[in-house]
């Protein structure tokens, strides 16, 4: 990148105040310029396609798919689009996901519109750049115990739905679900599953 060349984003957030007010930081910008905004995360991949941004600024809890399902489906199609995460969630685990995604930077929200520009201006440069803290969170969190189908039998419970609901949801047996979930709730020692699914939440391995 020239150093007068302008970086065209690309901005997903399914709040409309935020997305505006970080549209409106970005645009004070000389060198940057949002190009495109989206509200869910199954419209990436498209508003990408046709406004062909330099960088993609992402959040992780949308609707239709979460951003980092829309990243790394960005990230398979148009891999010459860098991405950034801004999220409020600052988990380990969304962090771990994030970077298996293929995405450059992660950073939360509470990042001063300063610091945000000069991200975008450094993974357009080529670098990984992820907040410090969480970066120290993940290093610490571990990767995720649940092997992916208690992960997913986890998800479908959280709702409190009983085991014959979540079976039927997953096309599962009611007694290979009640395996899924006891053997999900010994790896987090969890006495029930909506603390196991509250732990796995928060240490960021459900979305």
């Amino acid at each position: 990148m020239t150093p007068h060349e302008t970086i065209r984003i690309l901005l997903a957030d399914d709040q409309a105040l935020v997305r505006g007010a970080l549209a409106t930081l970005l645009g004070l910008e000389d060198d940057l310029v949002v190009i495109a905004q989206v509200g869910r995360g199954d419209e990436v991949l498209a508003a990408a396609r046709e406004h062909r941004p330099d960088i993609a600024l992402l959040d992780v809890e949308m609707p239709g798919i979460d951003g980092l399902t829309a990243a790394a489906q960005l990230r398979q199609t148009l891999p010459e689009v860098r991405i950034v995460i801004v999220t409020t969630f600052g988990r380990a685990g969304y962090l771990s996901r994030a970077l298996s995604a293929g995405v450059a930077g992660y950073v939360v929200k509470d990042t001063p519109a300063s610091e945000l520009a000069d991200v975008v201006r450094r993974v357009m440069r080529g670098e990984t750049v992820i907040d410090a803290a969480l970066a120290t969170d993940a290093l610490t969190a571990g990767p995720s115990p649940l092997t992916p189908r208690e992960t997913e039998v986890l998800a479908a419970a959280r709702d409190g739905g009983t085991i014959s609901d979540v079976a039927r949801s997953l096309h599962l047996s009611e007694g290979t679900t009640r395996n899924h979930l006891s053997s999900a709730m010994q790896k987090l020692q969890a006495r029930t599953r909506a603390d196991a699914a509250r732990i796995a939440q928060e240490r960021g391995w459900l979305l």
